[in-house]
């Protein structure tokens, strides 16, 4: 992962004035996302897509908005440190540059995490422990005491990024990652994470507004692409339902005034749904986890889900609308067991072919003038559909990498090459 130049305030201050905040995402995802913090932070935001993430110039309450508002990012990183090292003992002299009484007391928790680039050092874990000894060290010749070490939800999330020469530090302020929105309690195999659903509902310029038309996710799995579609053509912001580190740190107890404002308008902004989802699945077991998840993210009536086989379900009645968008996610290894047939797996790619040649047959007998988004590490995926594609958009799901396909679907769609 890239990281971040700390820039102005990095010395570790409280968080007033302008920093150069880094927002992580997956690859793939950079662009979209400096597009994303420009639209939440405004038209005049410097946000700059780099290696894994965006930078962008701001202060506490645009980092605070950010963390509630960002549907991409993983994080929202505040810079403490920078500089150059040669091993661990440079990492500590970097880390006690930090004012560390402005940020936390001996009775709060801490936990560093690292993340590493062509790195010379052998041991990561010894890296993180320098850094935490230095805050330890720090906060007991100042008040006589230190923090502990929580590993699940510390006061004090801490990254620190070592390049090939050059390290960086910085404070989380998400704490648990922007990913988890706080709604998700059943979960299928392999789960979708809600920023990569997010990704794709951005790649499509899908925002839920009345011209972008219906959505259908007709193998839906947990309901994430539905539930993340839902929220946002219902203006639902996707941290509404979480709390975030930046909450219990010293720096941002003066402008917890400014969040609960930021807080209440994000609430109010909480609308009906101009159009209408829907989502399913071959497994009537998944369709409940799905309709589950929604009704905790506040879309359950902003959803219609119908349990079907994929291959079989025709386009749902969405009156006052010609078309919609298809976006799906097919399982990679195995085709859940449908109603009435045994369960199918994708045992090489004969198997995969024909699966995909009849969901294309279907989809141009059944679904003409519809755009489907179809997301796959099979990069053969419109020769097996038969179909060609007008966009393909190269995008990670964790360790796997992908495309997420555009097909324009008509009676008879040409084959791709």
């Amino acid at each position: 992962m890239a990281r971040a130049p700390a820039g102005p305030g990095a010395a570790g201050g409280p968080a007033d004035g302008s920093v150069t905040l880094f927002l992580p995402c997956s690859q793939g995802v950079e662009v979209l996302l400096a597009d994303e913090v420009r639209a939440i932070a405004g038209d005049g935001a410097k946000a700059e897509a780099g290696r894994g993430g965006v930078f962008v110039a701001g202060d506490a309450v645009l980092a605070m908005r950010l963390n509630l508002e960002s549907r991409l990012a993983t994080r929202v990183l505040w810079p403490l440190a920078e500089g150059p090292y040669r091993d661990e003992h440079d990492l500590y002299a970097l880390a006690r540059r930090v004012p560390w009484t402005l940020w936390i007391t001996p009775a709060q928790t801490l936990k560093v995490d690292v993340s590493a680039r062509r790195s010379p050092l052998t041991s990561l874990n010894f890296a993180a422990l320098r850094v935490k000894d230095a805050v330890c060290d720090h906060l007991r010749e100042a008040t006589g005491a230190r923090p502990s070490v929580d590993v699940r939800r510390p006061d004090l999330p801490l990254l620190l990024f070592v390049g090939e020469t050059d390290a960086a530090l910085y404070a989380d302020l998400a704490g648990e990652p922007l990913f988890k929105r706080g709604w998700r309690d059943d979960t299928g195999e392999a789960p979708l994470k809600e920023t990569l659903a997010a990704a794709m509902l951005a790649a499509a310029g899908w925002r839920g507004r009345a011209e972008d038309g219906p959505l259908l996710d007709p193998m839906c799995g947990a309901g994430t692409i539905a539930i993340e579609a839902a929220q946002l053509a219902c203006g639902i912001a996707p941290g509404l339902s979480r709390r975030f580190a930046f909450e219990r740190l010293a720096p941002f107890r003066r402008h917890l005034v400014a969040w609960r404002q930021i807080h209440a308008e994000a609430k109010a902004r909480v609308r009906t749904s101009a159009v209408p989802v829907f989502a399913g699945d071959v497994s009537f077991r998944m369709t409940d986890f799905a309709a589950r998840n929604a009704q905790r993210a506040g879309v359950r009536s902003a959803i219609e889900f119908k349990t079907a086989d994929v291959l079989q379900r025709s386009p749902p009645a969405a009156p006052g609308f010609a078309g919609g968008t298809l976006m799906l996610n097919p399982p990679y290894g195995e085709r859940i067991e449908a109603k009435g047939r045994q369960s199918q797996a994708f045992e090489g790619a004969e198997a995969a072919g024909a699966f995909f040649a009849q969901l294309a047959a279907h989809w141009k007998r059944e679904y003409a003038g519809w755009t489907a988004w179809v997301l796959s590490p099979q990069m053969r995926l419109p020769s097996l559909m038969r179909l060609k594609e007008s966009r393909r958009v190269p995008l990670w799901n964790g360790p796997i990498e992908c495309r997420l396909f555009r097909f324009d679907l008509v009676a008879g769609s040409a084959r791709g090459g």
